[in-house]
């Protein structure tokens, strides 16, 4: 399974690649993407293949990364970066992208700022359907008859990463495994005979076992 370390420096060839490439509008059509077998045309087609990949091996945060780092590349067009960011906001929105809030964010800045795009139209019902399922769990999240397992499921799903982290270990509460790959994927938990404190058996997508304990402990 890819990790972040290992795309950063191909990230850093795609970005420097963009700004000498020539400017080619994007197409919208939401979770539809171009072929892997496709020779792309540009070089933002070719890093929005990168994150397809990434996003196809389970690496769903370092996918989130990527286009987050393409996002701060002043060569792209307006529709580009509207492109770019309303990717990030559905792999946010996604069931293993655990941010609700950023997909809201990613959405409401296409509809604010990039009305003239292709792909404002098709963030208009993206953003009711991320604005909802925010307001679903925020409200599921008050509730008094909440167990703390649910509370954490729910924060990690909104993007309240830090708050869940902080909930689990006064609790000693034991998530699932997409949870625990999630994680682990945006670098709470870590793998390392140096850490101490309780272990977590999780499994990736290609079947790879983990043991994995918090990066802090034991540092």
């Amino acid at each position: 399974m890819i990790r972040t370390p290992l795309f950063l420096a191909a990230s850093a060839v795609l970005l420097a690649a963009c700004a000498s490439a020539p400017e080619t509008p994007g197409i919208p059509g939401g979770s539809d993407t171009t072929s892997a077998a496709a020779i792309p045309d540009s070089a933002f087609e070719l890093a929005m293949q990168t994150v397809e990949g990434l996003v196809e091996a389970g690496n769903t945060q370092a996918a989130l990364d990527r286009l987050t780092q393409l996002l701060g590349s002043p060569a792209l067009t307006r529709d580009e970066y509207a492109e770019a960011l309303f990717r990030r906001g559905e792999i946010r929105f996604g069931p293993h992208g655990y941010d609700a809030i950023g997909a809201v964010e990613d959405f409401e800045e296409i509809t604010d700022s990039y009305g003239d795009t292709a792909w404002y139209t098709a963030a208009l019902p993206m953003l009711d359907s991320a604005r909802g399922k925010v307001t679903t769990l925020e409200g599921q999240l008050s509730q008094p008859e909440t167990s703390r397992l649910q509370k954490f499921n729910f924060m990690m799903e909104l993007g309240m990463h830090q708050d869940a982290i902080d909930l689990m270990i006064a609790n000693d509460l034991s998530p699932d495994n997409d949870a625990l790959i999630a994680m682990y994927d945006i670098g709470y938990l870590c793998e390392g005979e140096e850490l101490t404190g309780r272990a977590y058996d999780a499994v990736e997508q290609d079947g790879t076992p983990r043991t994995l304990r918090f990066c802090d402990f034991g540092k």
